[in-house]
């Protein structure tokens, strides 16, 4: 039986929050979703101010991380609300909502002093409160617990509904960081694998705000007017986490505002453009290193299907193709799927997943030692007589 659910991501670019409708139903391979509407809800300016703040390990106090956990839970509430409202679906049609949540902080590996963990803010009961159904949040700590690193999760969803008998194909998502999945053909999901390839847009957006006031490089037009920083480029290039093994993950905590504005106090001298240009192609020449160590001598790719708002960057994809000429470069739209979107949809398809009581880690993906039902469940209450 279908249900209609609603799935929200909001991503580390801070570029709103997406929330998608659809119907779902059958579980695991047997998955079918149909899109049933889409909008991102841009920010309150306020609460963005307030979730960059809470980024930052200086700015950061409880009393924020507390409140946000309530605030972020109410806007993503009223968003799925809203879209709801706009589309003419009553709320009590709504079966479940599966929000991802705000990602403040995500520790990759344990050390002196710290576990390894991961922290998504929008507390699942102020979704409830506000959408009067079951909420499914905080997807990443049960595969932490069970030895993985909680990302990427994604694939899951790549595997149900994108794997195909004839072709290797690489789903590659270009966001704030940059992530692939590995779908080689006639795979099962013991065969699939995905990383962080390391940043996608969160560095040139960074510096897109500070040179230009503007949030991102549209169709990547700065990037294309300026020209190589070659000092830049060698020191980006040599970062250690390009080295890394898969699985791997990384997110603000390597590539964020912190040491973006590093960078960029050290190159202060040059043109905006042109560290516009550099960092567009610190993430061209990131992806293609990744694909040349971790992906290419063992596969021939068929296809790299890209989606997140990277597909938007011209500039971007087209320096990409010029690297890998042999292999066709697409858009997700362009096979039938739903680019924009897609991260939301992937955690309404883990949330069902998880109220049917399975599994839904790709261990390969995040090197968990054993297969996990993800996220945690708030129930929510319906007094009889009253929707």
């Amino acid at each position: 039986m279908k249900d209609m659910a609603v799935g929200i991501m909001s991503g580390t670019s801070l570029d709103g929050i997406d929330v998608v409708i659809a119907s779902i139903d059958g579980m695991g391979k047997s998955t079918r979703v149909d899109l049933v509407a889409f909008e991102t809800f841009p920010f309150d300016p306020l609460l963005k101010k307030r979730i960059i703040q809470a980024l930052n390990p200086i700015s950061c106090s409880l009393e924020l991380i507390t409140s946000l956990n309530m605030e972020l839970g109410y806007a993503f509430g009223f968003a799925a609300k809203r879209l709801c409202e706009k589309n003419h679906i009553p709320i009590d049609h709504i079966a479940f909502v599966s929000s991802h949540g705000q990602t403040i902080w995500h520790i990759n590996e344990d050390d002196k002093t710290h576990v390894r963990s991961s922290l998504q803010l929008g507390d699942g009961s102020a979704i409830a409160s506000i959408m009067k159904t079951t909420v499914i949040t905080n997807f990443r700590n049960a595969d932490i617990a069970e030895g993985g690193v909680g990302a990427p999760l994604v694939p899951y969803m790549d595997y149900i509904l994108y794997r195909d008998e004839e072709k290797t194909r690489v789903l590659h998502n270009i966001g704030g960081i940059s992530n692939v999945t590995v779908l080689p053909k006639q795979a099962t999901e013991d065969d699939v694998y995905a990383f962080d390839t390391g940043p996608g847009n969160m560095m040139i957006d960074e510096a897109m705000y500070l040179f230009y006031q503007r949030s991102y490089d549209e169709d990547g037009n700065i990037a294309s007017s300026g020209k190589m920083i070659d000092s830049l480029m060698n020191e980006l290039m040599n970062h250690p986490y390009l080295l890394m093994e898969p699985p791997k993950s990384t997110g603000r905590e390597i590539f964020g505002r912190l040491y973006t504005h590093a960078l960029l106090n050290t190159y202060q001298q040059e043109k905006p453009e042109d560290i516009i240009h550099t960092l567009s192609m610190f993430t061209v020449n990131s992806i293609i290193h990744q694909f040349k160590h971790f992906i290419l001598p063992k596969h021939r790719v068929d296809e790299v299907i890209i989606s997140g708002g990277g597909m938007h960057n011209q500039f971007i994809l087209g320096e990409l193709e010029k690297r890998l000429p042999e292999i066709t470069w697409l858009t997700i739209n362009q096979i039938g799927g739903h680019g924009d979107a897609k991260e939301a949809l992937a955690f309404l398809i883990l949330g069902h997943e998880t109220l049917h009581k399975q599994p839904s880690n790709v261990l390969k993906a995040t090197g968990a030692k054993r297969k996990t039902i993800l996220g945690q469940v708030t129930y929510y209450h319906k007094e009889e007589g009253i929707s």
